[in-house]
């Protein structure tokens, strides 16, 4: 256990008879204290002590009697009995002897030879004497002769006279043992002797080995130290030493006392600075290990006395004040070594003992005589009768401003008029343990006593000032005995210990204290009670002592309290340390005087008072704590190393800070507590009596009565009784009795203390203490009507009140707060603290009303509530300051009102757009608020975007407490669900508002705001607009749509149309917008379109308009949304229509072209089909020609064509050159294919909008068409398949079955009740059911529309410089197979018959035409060379002839040039030789363009490929592209074998024993050789 700085000291006895001493100390006091021992515990685990002080007494010095540790408060008290020469501190165990005083002599009278003659008598009881732990013997013996002659004897003598005796009996062995001690001889060496040439050990010297050999044959001379411990050492194993040597140099004797040189004597040793230090250092060794055995001896001794007498305890006669001395002897020897914390455990033993006893004397169970306390202090009744008497004026020494001491005794020659009101708590201040001995002490000195050595040793672990002042002043003594001239031999050691206290442990003190105020005041209370009782004259014991003497029980409790109040000032100032950061003071000056906090207080403390720059001090001024023992004292310290040392002293210490803050705090508060007691008797409040109390109005004051008839009625000390409640006699402590004598000294104390407790509190972190004190300062400011500094401590305490629970009190607070700021004329603040208290007001009567609303199961719980009478009239002052204020406030709706609901059903207006909705509104408030403006916002998602409407206050109205009903009117019409997520309430400057986060639910019961989903519907007879893509759609210019606006029952003074796009990359050209009439009073634009905006004048009502503009995509979209604003006016005011419809824009059809390239006509194929999973009806079609080509076409179908995605349509168009007309670079060459069709899902949609619009007419319904057709028509698109598309397409009908089995009501939204109370949900979707059963189909129509959808498709002819038509021609053949190969031509069906390896004469057909090329002009045509190469399949047929060649196409000269004709035309002769039989097509031809300028590199040209056409390779830009039109394309050629007959033999003659053909017969009848 290392205890930093502890003034563990044991006392060592050094005996000098030769003077000595003074050449020792330079060389050994720099080397105390002892350091780091270690001891090992009898019941515990080993335990180390970092430092153990020595105190270096010389013989007979050493008082016998008993005292304690230095009391720093007590100096003269502790010393009154001392010598001149003793001591001023204890080892803590004390020796057996009885009275003792003058037994010791003087230091220099007393020899180490002589014993005292007269014996001393030891007492029956251990523990009444301090002695030393280790005697010290200092010889000094210069040579072997002295030594001889006179000093062993003298040694011989000392032990025996200072000794224990070995045949002494066990019983005094065991006594002894309670004062056991070890001895130790130090030989100290002079300079210039015999003893110093010596060496430690012999054979160590010079002279010694030059006289070995002449002392060979005679015995050897040892060394001094090896005949001391030869002579004085035990011979037994494991003996200690006793023996040590230390020599002294020369220069370390003074010169008077320095022996002469005596040449005789051999000087050759001398002693190395090593051997010297290890001499020092086995000294030391020796002192601390004498020393633990000797404080093992006492403490096993202890230990065995203490288990005999605990065992006795149920025995007769066992006494515990007895086993208290025997007991405490063994904690002060644990604390004279320094383990302070076994200390303390011993005295919190003690302390658990004395309660047991105290509680069997009360219940009369007490085992003997012997164990009875006193009941009352003698000091005590003294002092409450001379304070009775100075009441009733019968005092006649001091009156009632005398002083008395409580504890203070007379019989040990304390002065009577020394005054201890402010330290009442010491262990010095009284002979306690003479008393406890002599069985003359009391309960409330017993537990003082105990407490006090708690204390104290809290304080050593604590690390605290005052427990370091003994330790040094002790090292100034001993550094001031050393003989002055004469340096230390070795520097003072540095301290290591860390100087900062123990915060911890101080700490402790504080909680300990806390627990003992209490208990100590309810015993001094008994204690006075029955000191009184004892000298009452009355015999009825039934009454109560203080009611004999009307003064008394004031005089007792201002004791008690004057008691306890020291009791917290000496602690706090014993606990004080510059480690506790405390902030600054939160007491502001409000008049610009000196803060309170800053003026020290009429307090004179005995005891040194701490300063510190983080804390206002509490003590006398001009007062610093003494320096640190670390640094002797002297001239060496500047300004600058004091100011260095403060700032190591303040560090911040986190172990320990905020306990020890918070446990100063409460001692603060108790304090503070005390005083407040003390000041209502005098009729001071501390303000709280009179808060204005914001509680039930039924509420009463309760007063108790008792049960007990026959006792007596209870006194209320704190009430005045005939006038003594203003009695300050018995208040000894002068800081309380200062405060009592008027109430500005009163309100002084509290608010300082208060201060004080605040400020710790803040340090220890504890928020909610810090939050009480700062609202005792707020109401105490306000009781002193310091509004400002009150309003500042309301501003900063009543949110975490109302953040607590402690609603009342906040609100009472609250009231004192706004009343501070009308003082001080603060509107701002004024409102904000009104708004607050009508909020908490108001949250309470929601409290109250959720209370009445809720079911309880078993006891109801009670609840406080504000009363509203309280309350009512703040409002009225709220709004009259709001006037003027030059910013709106902000309050949330929700702090005023309980809840806001939304009327799920819609009012429509009738007669014009618009509707109503109603909020229903429960007001918390007391009184009628009126309402100037207000407005609810709802959103909802329309179409994808966050849409949102205002609804507003058309006139102001009032609000009255309690539910009410506010009307909001809206003229703006988008069509969607919508729920109410904004209110705002307007009057003056005064604006309630409620705004619902995202993130709550809706449907929470919870929400303030009840606001569910409402469907705004898009009347039948109001304002429409709609959006649909062109019908008439060309592909060559930009696609456009319609919006089509119907004015319904609206007669429209103006109107403006804002159109915006919805999606992203889409952009409207609105400037080419057109107006398209439909009718004959359609109006037009009143002014020029603008960008996105479309202005009319004057529009009639049931007027239709059509806008079509053009729009570009910079993306594919397969649909496009575009935002519509209609602002327009009628006769009852301006409204707002909007709607984001969205329309597909991907085309319902898709067209292939394919194009044949021919001699003199082009055949176009177009492939029409389905552009979705809809099928489409084609109604005819169109090829329009340009000024270039005409076209023609074949007869047209009869009736519609049905187009589906799998089955397309196919159209074939010819197209022909017109003949005459001229290419030039502006002729129109671009053809047009028009197509006129309809969609089947659009027919079917519209087909049943038109069925349930018939349905609907004429019924209370109508007005909900089009939400239900809304509603309707995404399921049919979703529902419809390809295979139902079909299916109706083909049957001509559409089934209403997809309809069923939806749940409408959810599907239509919210739309409330109609006018009969039916909800409209139902009513609609029952409708929906009837109409599907009474439509289970729907025919489709199969007329052509009067003006049906159309798409015009830009055709245009690829430009072909040179078409080439090949024809290869088969010549007839020959007369003798002619039978046989027209017989064989008539089987294929006209396809010329060959037979295998037939030489087949053929001719190559080459013509080409220039009438294809539209993008050259006649003049600019080339001549062109090509060539030709006729290939076939090497399996099929061999080619001979020309199958290769060029040829050149000239340039024409005119337009009869433009086509070959018969002199440019090539008749190729080609020999074709089937290889195989079969149908064999015929060979290839491809024509290839040859360029000029190389010759090697011909062009490619095109193949046929689909549809006969053959491409040209266009790797070179330069190449002209030309097609080929094969005429053989598709033909083919039959080739049959050549042979008719073969005859063969069946026999193994053939060539690997198959058959032998014998013989074979052509077709032309000659018969083949045999075949080997």
């Amino acid at each position: 256990m290392e205890q930093p700085f502890s003034t563990s000291k044991v006392t060592v006895e050094y005996f000098d008879p030769h003077g000595v001493y003074k050449l020792v100390a330079p060389g050994l006091i720099p080397r105390l204290p002892l350091r780091n021992l270690h001891w090992q515990s009898h019941a515990g685990p080993l335990r180390s002590i970092d430092t153990l002080h020595i105190e270096l007494a010389p013989e007979g010095s050493i008082d016998p009697r008993p005292i304690l540790s230095p009391d720093p408060f007590f100096p003269t008290l502790q010393r009154n009995n001392s010598t001149a020469g003793a001591a001023d501190s204890g080892d803590g165990f004390q020796t057996q002897i009885g009275n003792i005083a003058g037994a010791v002599a003087e230091p220099g009278n007393q020899t180490a030879g002589h014993r005292n003659s007269t014996p001393a008598r030891r007492h029956q009881i251990p523990g009444l004497r301090r002695t030393p732990y280790l005697k010290v013997l200092l010889v000094r013996c210069d040579d072997n002769d002295s030594y001889k002659s006179s000093v062993r004897q003298e040694i011989r003598d000392w032990i025996k006279a200072h000794t224990p005796s070995s045949s002494s009996s066990k019983k005094t062995n065991t006594a002894e043992n309670h004062d056991a001690f070890e001895w130790l001889i130090l030989h100290v060496v002079v300079p210039n002797t015999a003893a110093a040439a010596q060496s430690r050990v012999t054979g160590k010297s010079e002279a010694a080995e030059k006289t070995s050999a002449a002392s060979r044959w005679r015995t050897g001379s040892s060394t001094l130290l090896e005949k001391l411990r030869s002579d004085f050492n035990s011979s037994s194993k494991g003996a200690a030493d006793r023996i040590a040597q230390i020599r002294i140099g020369v220069n370390d004797v003074p010169y008077d006392i320095l022996p002469r040189v005596v040449s005789a004597v051999p000087s050759s040793y001398k002693e190395t600075a090593e051997e010297s230090e290890d001499a020092w250092n086995d000294l030391i060794s020796k002192m601390r290990d004498l020393i633990l055995s000797s404080f093992d001896m006492r403490v096993s001794q202890y230990e065995e006395d203490i288990k005999e007498k605990d065992t006795q305890r149920s025995l007769p006669g066992w006494n515990f004040c007895t086993f208290f001395i025997l007991k405490e002897g063994l904690a002060r020897g644990f604390e004279s070594v320094g383990l302070v914390e076994d200390a303390l455990v011993g005295y919190d033993e003690l302390s658990v003992g004395l309660d047991m006893v105290i509680r069997d004397q009360a219940a009369g169970e007490s085992r003997a005589a012997a164990n009875s306390l006193l009941d009352f202090t003698e000091e005590l009744k003294e002092a409450t009768l001379r304070a009775i008497a100075a009441v009733g004026g019968q005092s006649s020494d001091g009156g009632e401003d005398e002083v008395v001491d409580m504890q203070a005794s007379h019989k040990g020659g304390v002065d009577p008029n020394f005054t201890f009101d402010e330290i009442p708590i010491s262990a010095t201040k009284k002979p306690y343990r003479d008393l406890i001995l002599e069985n003359k002490v009391s309960v409330l000195d017993f537990r003082c006593y105990i407490f006090a050595r708690q204390i104290a040793l809290l304080q050593r672990l604590g690390n605290v000032w005052s427990s370091r002042e003994e330790l040094l002043a002790k090292l100034r003594e001993q550094q001031e005995s050393v003989i002055h001239g004469v340096a230390p031999r070795a520097p003072p050691p540095k301290q290591a210990e860390n100087e900062q206290e123990d915060l911890s442990m101080l700490a402790e003190i504080c909680r300990r204290t806390l627990e003992f105020i209490p208990s100590v005041s309810q015993v001094m209370r008994n204690d006075i009670q029955a000191a009184l009782a004892r000298d009452q004259d009355t015999k009825d014991s039934k009454l109560p002592p203080v009611l004999l003497e009307p003064a008394a029980g004031e005089v007792i409790e201002n004791l008690v309290s004057a008691f306890a109040f020291s009791i917290a000032q000496q602690i706090l100032a014993q606990t004080e340390t510059k480690a506790l950061p405390i902030p600054p003071s939160t007491v502001a000056p409000s008049d610009g005087h000196e803060p309170k906090a800053a003026i020290p207080e009429p307090k004179t403390m005995m005891h040194p008072a701490r300063k510190s720059s983080l804390r206002v001090s509490t003590g006398p001024t001009g007062m610093r704590p003494p320096p640190s023992p670390n640094v002797f004292p002297g001239p060496g310290q500047g300004a600058a190393a004091a100011e260095h040392q403060a700032a190591k002293n303040s560090v911040f210490l986190k172990v320990g800070l905020e306990e020890l803050a918070g446990r100063r705090a409460e001692l603060y508060v108790l304090a503070r507590n005390i005083l407040e007691q003390c000041g209502k008797k005098r009729g001071w409040s501390d303000g709280w009596a009179g808060v204005p109390v914001v509680g039930e109005a039924s509420m009463i004051d309760m007063v108790e009565i008792s049960l007990d008839e026959d006792s007596t009625p209870a006194v209320d000390v704190d009430q005045p009784r005939h006038g003594l409640a203003a009695l300050i006699a018995g208040l000894d402590n002068k800081l309380l009795r200062t405060a009592l004598d008027n109430s500005d000294d009163f309100y002084r104390l509290y608010e300082t203390l208060t201060d004080k407790a605040l400020r710790h509190f803040t340090v220890a972190n504890h928020t909610h203490s810090v939050q009480a004190c700062m609202a005792d300062l707020a109401i105490l400011k306000y009781h002193l009507e310091d509004y400002a500094a009150a309003a500042a401590f309301f501003w900063r305490t009543t949110p975490f009140f109302g953040e607590s629970g402690w609603s009342l009190l906040e609100l009472s607070m609250l009231v004192m707060y706004s009343r501070c700021l009308k003082q001080l004329q603060r509107k701002d603040d004024f409102v904000k603290v009104m708004l607050k208290l009508l909020s908490k007001a108001s949250a309470a009567e929601r409290d109250r009303q959720n209370q009445r609303k809720s079911l309880h199961l078993g006891k109801k719980k009670e609840v406080d509530y504000p009363d509203n009478d309280v309350i009512k009239g703040f409002l009225g002052d709220l709004l009259s300051e709001t006037k003027q204020l030059t910013t709106e406030m902000r309050v949330p709706l929700s702090s005023f009102f309980s809840s806001v609901e939304v009327d799920g059903t819609l009012e429509y207006h009738d007669g014009r757009d618009g509707f109503t909705v109603y909020l229903k509104m429960s007001s918390l408030l007391v009184d009628e608020l009126k309402i100037e403006k207000a407005r609810a916002r709802m959103v909802g998602q329309i179409s994808g975007t966050q849409r949102e409407v205002w609804l507003e206050l058309s006139n102001p109205t009032t609000v009255k407490p309690g539910k009410n009903r506010l009307k909001l009117d809206s003229n703006v019409i988008i069509p969607g669900s919508y729920e109410v997520d904004r209110v705002e309430l307007r009057t003056h400057n005064l604006c309630l508002y409620h705004e619902r986060t995202t993130s709550q639910l809706t449907n929470k019961p919870t929400n303030f705001l009840n606001a569910p989903r409402v469907t705004v519907i898009h009347r039948l007879e109001t304002l429409d607009v709609r959006m649909t893509a062109s019908d008439h759609i060309q592909l060559d210019k930009n696609n456009t749509v319609d919006i089509e606006i119907n004015c319904g029952w609206n007669d429209l003074l103006g109107a403006e149309i804002r159109v915006k796009a919805a999606t992203g990359g889409l952009r409207l050209i609105t400037s080419e917008a057109t107006c398209i009439s439909m009718s004959s009073e359609s109006p037009s634009f009143s002014k020029p379109p603008e960008a996105g905006l479309f202005s009319f004048g004057r529009i009639p009502s049931e007027t239709a308009i059509k806008i079509r503009f053009p729009y570009t995509l910079e993306n594919d979209f397969t649909s496009i949304s575009v935002r519509i604003d209609v602002s327009y006016t009628t006769e009852h005011g301006s409204f707002v229509f909007s709607r984001t419809p969205s329309v597909p824009i991907t085309l319902a059809l898709g067209v292939n072209v394919q194009d044949v390239f021919k001699h003199k006509a082009l055949l176009s194929k177009f492939t029409v089909s389905t552009g979705s999973s809809s099928p489409l009806r084609l109604f005819r079609s169109e090829l329009i020609g340009s000024e270039i080509f005409d076209t023609s076409f074949g007869l047209p179908p009869s009736s519609s064509v049905l187009v589906f995605p799998r089955q397309p349509a196919s159209l074939l168009y010819k197209v022909k050159r017109k003949s005459g007309v001229a290419i030039t670079p502006k002729a129109n060459k671009t053809m047009y294919l028009k197509l006129y069709y309809s969609v089947t899902l659009d027919d079917i949609v519209e087909l049943v909008q038109k069925s349930v619009t018939d349905a609907l007419h004429g019924t209370p319904l109508q007005t909900y068409t089009r939400l239900l057709v809304e509603a309707m028509l995404p399921h049919i698109e979703h529902d419809l398949g390809a295979f139902e598309l079909e299916r109706a397409a083909l049957l001509s009908s559409f089934p209403t079955t997809c309809l069923t089995g939806i749940n409408w009501a959810a599907k239509l939204g919210t739309l409330g009740r109609g006018a009969d109370g039916q909800d409209l949900c139902v009513a609609l979707g029952n409708f929906l059911q009837s109409w599907q059963t009474q439509n289970p189909t729907l025919a489709l129509p199969q007329t052509t529309p009067p003006e049906p959808k159309s798409i015009l498709i830009p055709v245009d002819i690829p430009s072909i410089a040179i078409v080439h038509s090949a024809d290869i021609r088969l010549q007839p053949p020959t007369p003798a197979s002619l039978d046989s190969i027209t017989q064989l031509t008539e089987k294929s069906n006209s396809s010329p018959a060959l037979t295998v390896n037939q030489l087949t004469p053929a001719t190559l057909r080459l013509k080409w035409t220039r009438i294809w090329d539209t993008e050259t002009t006649m003049e600019e045509m080339p001549d062109m060379e090509f060539s030709y190469e006729v290939t076939a399949a090497g399996d099929a047929w061999l080619v001979g002839g020309r199958r290769k060649g060029h040829f050149v196409i000239p340039a024409p000269s005119s337009s009869n040039d433009m086509s070959s004709k018969a002199e440019t035309e090539a008749d190729v002769p080609l020999l074709l030789i089937p290889q195989r039989e079969g149908w064999l097509n015929y060979p290839n031809v491809d024509i290839r363009e040859i360029r000029p300028a190389d010759a090697s590199h011909p062009s490619a040209g095109g193949g046929g490929e689909s549809g006969g056409v053959t491409p040209v390779d266009g790797g070179d830009p330069a190449m002209q592209h030309c097609e080929t039109d094969l005429r053989n394309l598709g033909e083919s050629v039959r080739v049959v074998p050549d042979r008719e007959r073969v005859t063969l033999s069946l026999d193994a003659s053939g060539p690997g024993g198959g058959p032998l053909v014998l013989g074979v017969e052509k077709r032309n009848g000659g018969v083949g050789g045999v075949v080997v």
